[in-house]
């Protein structure tokens, strides 16, 4: 039981195909005591349920775009908790509208939304839950491989994952001076919510499964899997990095 008696916020949770989700799950099957946050009062209905399956302690709302929720999200945590010894941070969001055609054509207002909740939100969220971080606290957020590559439709959200990237390692500076690690994972592309804004969606995970090494895309377990890793002492000497999981697909040249 690798997180055994240790405390994870598991921030991103939105059903049960969510990546977030399969990253919560590993975690609880490990031993970790859970609680999730979710962005808005209309999701709270949808959480619950999930949350009660999970076996998560508490629920609370946090819109990430909003600097005193984030505040009233950090100070209920602590009157519950004391401390956090795992943030997991699986937000995205980018307008549809920015996800189609030439990124050219992308709205000064798109990009700043994009920016915001997808890579600021974890400098914010690292901010605020410093203090409650326990010695050896670990976090985590979610990458892709658009980040560093084109790929058709991805626009804004590329540049937000490669901000993302950047800030992990800015923060893994920052927090490495307490003894806290984060990284990211650079999952292959999975059937989400979040997935289905993508144009051409489909043709990407045909692409994996032909292109990728292991012949095959990857599931909600094998990134449960790196995240139960990240989470765990078993990672105490990795900080800053970008994890790919997605049966190798980054590795491949023309």
């Amino acid at each position: 039981m690798l997180m055994q008696g240790k405390k994870a916020l598991v921030f991103g949770v939105v059903n049960e195909r969510s990546i977030a989700y399969g990253i919560a799950k590993a975690l609880r099957d490990n031993g970790a005591e859970l609680a999730l946050g979710y962005a808005a009062e209309p999701i709270r209905k949808r959480i619950e349920p999930i949350a009660e399956k999970l076996g998560a302690q508490f629920v609370f709302q946090c819109n990430v775009s909003q600097d005193e929720e984030i505040a009233s999200a950090a100070a209920l945590v602590a009157e519950k908790w004391g401390n956090v010894d795992c943030l997991v941070h699986s937000i995205a969001y980018a307008n549809r509208e920015d996800l189609a055609g030439r990124f050219i054509d992308t709205s000064r207002e798109g990009f700043r939304v994009a920016l915001d909740v997808s890579a600021y939100s974890l400098v914010a969220l690292c901010r605020a839950f410093e203090p409650l971080f326990a010695p050896g606290a670990s976090v985590m957020t979610m990458s892709y491989y658009g980040s560093g590559r084109v790929v058709a439709n991805y626009n804004a959200m590329g540049v937000a994952k490669s901000a993302l990237e950047s800030s992990v390692r800015y923060l893994a500076v920052d927090l490495g001076k307490r003894g806290v690690r984060i990284n990211a994972i650079s999952a292959g592309p999975v059937k989400t919510m979040a997935a289905s804004a993508i144009s051409g969606f489909r043709t990407i995970l045909e692409t994996i499964e032909n292109r990728s090494p292991l012949k095959r895309n990857v599931s909600l377990e094998d990134i449960g899997r790196c995240a139960l890793y990240l989470g765990s002492d078993l990672s105490s000497g990795t900080t800053g990095e970008v994890i790919f999981v997605d049966s190798g697909y980054n590795i491949m040249g023309v």
